[in-house]
């Protein structure tokens, strides 16, 4: 706790002239319409349409939608992410929604989504690009190499291009629950103070592995937070509805929106790191997990049961660590070395 709390300490005179400054964006002069990938979005309107101008057999492997909301007066741009993994849902309607319910014509900037970075995967159910690659660790891309990294430039540029602030909106992966998360590097102000102030439940630091979308548009210059709650490969309410709050909560400390967020995250539940407690060598089989998502653990509690479903053996699983339980697998068939509980520390 105590490393978290000088990470804290240090970033709160960066959050609080981040704060006051005003809201980037275009001079008021300059405000107009927003020209993003070959159409034209008018102050106080919003448009969706699809990422590829044209209809072409080539456009078919970046065949997804936009959302794109211009304010009505000038504002930062924020921008939306979601389905770099294909099977991780929640993200789509969070974004959906988010757009939907916003008033251009009340807004001060503009909010741009691409809810389905993989539209591949969200189509078939596949974490992974067609070509078999993970999306997010591909950023920023490069041409001339395989389909996935070419996606990832693409995309890359324009989100540089355009995004003043950037949200990725993920859920656990592979049968694991995610508590409501952000993640972001708490040394960053800019991105600690829109990360604090998203509300979920808990904030990590971290930089994100390379490759990820939010490590490499923070290097570009560009706060960029993740987003994590709920399971794969399902729509789950309240996730989607938190997930909304969040993003409302980011708008309005940005300046684009009126009205009352809830509170920040506290500082007690901001978290420098996190580790995944893996089944050990030898106790494959049927997983059963003894602790509970928002919970805490301690060296040596019992975690988890496995039990071998030829021998009838049971392995106690026991945690390494002490901290906050911010990600689980459901039950289900585990092998050495999978990741069944995620342990948020300091």
């Amino acid at each position: 706790m105590r490393r978290a709390s000088l990470v804290v300490a240090a970033c709160a005179l960066l959050t609080t002239a981040y704060a006051a400054d005003p809201p980037a964006g275009n001079p008021a002069q300059d405000w107009g319409a927003l020209r993003l990938l070959g159409r034209e979005v008018a102050p106080g309107a919003k448009r969706k349409f699809s990422y590829q101008f044209a209809q072409t057999f080539e456009g078919a492997f970046l065949d997804t939608v936009v959302f794109a909301a211009r304010g009505a007066r000038p504002g930062p741009t924020l921008c939306l992410t979601a389905l770099i993994h294909g099977d991780e849902r929640n993200g789509f309607e969070v974004a959906r929604e988010i757009v939907a319910s916003t008033d251009a014509g009340a807004l001060a900037g503009t909010l741009i989504a691409l809810p389905a970075a993989n539209i591949h995967g969200f189509r078939t159910g596949s974490r992974y690009m067609p070509d078999r690659r993970d999306l997010n660790r591909a950023f920023p891309g490069v041409e001339g190499s395989s389909n996935t990294a070419l996606i990832a430039s693409i995309i890359f540029s324009n989100l540089r291009e355009h995004c003043d602030a950037l949200i990725d909106l993920h859920t656990g992966s592979l049968e694991r629950a995610n508590l409501p998360q952000i993640r972001v590097d708490l040394a960053h102000g800019r991105a600690f103070d829109l990360a604090r102030h998203f509300g979920a439940a808990v904030v990590i630091g971290g930089a994100g592995p390379r490759g990820s979308l939010r490590r490499e548009m923070m290097e570009a210059g560009i706060p960029a937070l993740v987003y994590e709650a709920g399971l794969p490969l399902r729509f789950e309410r309240e996730e989607i509805a938190r997930g909304v709050q969040g993003v409302r909560n980011v708008m309005i400390r940005l300046g684009m929106m009126a009205g009352e967020a809830t509170a920040p995250t506290p500082d007690a539940r901001i978290f420098s790191r996190s580790n995944w407690v893996r089944t050990p060598l030898g106790n494959s089989g049927i997983f059963y997990p003894r602790s509970v998502l928002d919970g805490t653990v301690r060296r040596g509690d019992v975690i988890a049961e496995v039990i071998d479903p030829f021998t009838d053996e049971r392995f106690v699983i026991t945690s390494p660590y002490e901290g906050h339980v911010v990600g689980i697998a459901v039950p289900q068939v585990v092998f050495s070395g999978y990741a069944i509980l995620h342990v948020a520390r300091n």
